[in-house]
């Protein structure tokens, strides 16, 4: 194989999807059908342009003959650029065909690099892009999987391609979407604005519906105009559905109530500042933990949905019911694997979300032998296992698993993780004054030049460019609301602005995400007949990208910063955007 996948994309995906396709090949003769090892076995000993040939004609026989996990991984090592013209074609489509099938998003992009650098037929090139699309979608990036797939329907007109469309522009920010408007045709400009109609409603069904007849006749003979997608025509069996009447199940007293207190204040700051105003808000004190008397005092107060509780051991309970009293959003996560109580909905800040977000990073940047730094404690040992199950998932090795402790220096815990066997990764979970301990440790140690993954707790949320410039270069997830700029490219495109501004005076980083869920929550809870009918309800929210999983579990896809000059800045891809500073 050619390529090291370097970067989410690795190469210049934007050029690729510009690719032209021209070119006619004439008709590829196949060898009889003989034994794939043996073609292998002759492989290691022909030259590189005749072990290309081979390894191909390998593949090909194995996923003829249903043996497809091993002609994908003989796809895979074939360096391409040794194949004919014909034959690199062959190769990319059975390759992408193989990915596609087997669940290898990063298999199917390794092919449609082909797209950027030979002419194809028109119909592999439809194929081959199309595939591409579906992938970028799979390895989350968005914008550029929504570019692949505009650009098919460009050509074809298909309206089969408007649900895969909108799963990948309902995940674009204001920025994201900004830059495909930049792409300057009449169907993207089509598609933005529907998007854009769609969140400006908010949870206004009945008010979506009304626009959306002006949209049509604006947009005329526009595949979507033809055929909504169906995630936007569910929403109309949904008209009539509002949420009027929202309790809040929060403690007033105990360990939880200065969490409480903050998501609270989120809560009740977003409900004044009017943005989809009219629902009623009842705040219960949840300090009993008796969720049947809570339920009940909700429901005697005229509430359609419940937001709350707040404490674990409460939602692990509840997790186990058959159902719920009322439609719930509680605030955390419970213990189980899943969540099998219908109609009850979790969402919180997870830092073990976090921790799979940056192995899934880290893997799409292409590496694939990470150390870890975590602390010595019951938080440290979750978030390790979240980052070291999803690591190992995607098919990344361990080369080391460091549980330091807070207390001490980091001169011994960073050296450990950083050598004997040397990793081309590090995961850090630290709070701010260990994490700014690491990478001169690193630079002590010699291992100065090895990328860095960490949570959003290394970051206290405000601009501190002396103490954080120890922190240049890593890089770190958090919620839009804390990274503005590296977010969504500065405070005006921020979702719920105003609410923003009117909580952004706290100091307390930590209040203020919690306050940022409360504005979340609240938003989730108005879209409680969305998350309850149609799956995969996605909301651009102020804690990121929040997308309600089969088992009501809200996963939240958070944006990525770096460290430059001690300030977090926009990390961007070097096949998209350009910056080769990107491991």
């Amino acid at each position: 194989m050619k390529i090291s996948l370097r970067g989410p994309l690795a190469v210049a995906l934007t050029a690729l999807l510009l690719a032209g396709c021209s070119f006619q090949p004439g008709i590829i003769e196949r060898q009889p059908d003989v034994d794939p090892q043996r073609l292998l076995e002759q492989a290691a000993q022909q030259t590189p342009e005749q072990a290309a040939a081979s390894r191909l004609e390998a593949a090909d026989i194995l996923a003829r003959r249903g043996n497809r996990t091993q002609a994908l991984e003989v796809a895979k090592q074939i360096d391409d650029s040794r194949l004919k013209r014909q034959a690199r074609v062959r190769w990319a489509l059975l390759l992408s065909e193989l990915g596609e099938t087997e669940g290898d998003p990063w298999a199917v992009i390794q092919a449609g690099q082909l797209l950027d650098e030979i002419e194809l037929p028109r119909e592999a090139s439809l194929t081959l892009r199309e595939r591409l699309g579906l992938a970028l979608g799979e390895a989350d990036e968005p914008l550029a999987a929504a570019r692949a797939l505009l650009r098919v329907q460009a050509e074809t007109e298909r309206e089969n391609l408007n649900d895969p469309i909108w799963a990948q522009l309902s995940r674009l920010d204001r920025r994201e979407l900004g830059a495909l408007r930049d792409d300057g045709d009449d169907l993207t400009d089509g598609w933005i604005a529907l998007t854009e109609l769609v969140r400006s409603t908010g949870s206004d069904i009945q008010r979506l519906f009304a626009r959306l007849d002006d949209w049509r006749e604006r947009y005329r003979g526009h595949p979507a105009a033809r055929r909504l997608p169906a995630e936007i025509t569910a929403l109309s069996e949904l008209r009539g559905q509002r949420v009027d009447h929202i309790a809040v199940l929060l403690p007033e007293s105990g360990p939880l109530s200065s969490i409480a207190e903050a998501t609270r204040q989120g809560i009740r700051t977003h409900h004044l500042a009017g943005v989809d105003s009219g629902a009623q808000l009842s705040f219960i004190d949840s300090s009993s933990g008796n969720m049947e008397a809570l339920y009940q005092e909700a429901s005697a107060l005229g509430a359609q949905v419940v937001i709350g509780p707040l404490d674990k051991d409460v939602v692990s309970r509840l997790e186990q019911r058959e159902r719920v009293a009322m439609p719930t959003l509680a605030l955390n996560y419970g213990r189980s694997e899943r969540n099998r109580a219908k109609g009850l909905f979790q969402y919180g800040l997870s830092a073990e979300d976090e921790a799979r977000q940056a192995a899934q990073r880290a893997y799409g940047d292409g590496h694939r032998l990470a150390s870890l730094l975590v602390p010595n404690n019951g938080w440290g040992r979750r978030v390790g296992d979240a980052f070291t199950d999803s690591w190992q998932d995607l098919g990344g090795d361990i080369a080391n698993a460091v549980h330091y402790s807070p207390q001490a220096p980091a001169t011994e815990s960073a050296k450990r993780a950083a050598t004997n066997p040397k990793p081309d990764m590090l995961f850090l979970l630290a709070l701010p004054d260990y994490a700014r301990q690491v990478p001169p440790n690193l630079d002590y140690a010699y291992s100065g030049d090895l990328p860095i993954y960490a949570t959003s707790h290394l970051f206290e949320g405000r601009r501190q460019p002396r103490l954080d410039a120890d922190l240049n270069d890593v890089m770190f997830a958090d919620i839009p609301w804390q990274i503005p700029d590296a977010a969504v490219g500065g405070v005006e495109a921020l979702p719920f602005l105003a609410s923003y501004r009117e909580l952004r005076d706290e100091s307390d980083s930590t209040m203020f995400r919690l306050m940022a869920m409360g504005v979340d929550a609240y938003e989730l809870a108005l879209r409680m007949p969305q998350l309850q009918a149609i799956g995969g309800t996605e909301l651009f929210g102020a804690t990121g990208t929040l997308s309600a999983q089969a088992d009501g579990r809200i996963q939240r896809r958070l944006p990525w910063a770096r460290f430059v000059d001690g300030v977090p800045q926009p990390v961007l891809s070097p096949g998209v955007l350009g910056d080769d500073r990107t491991p």
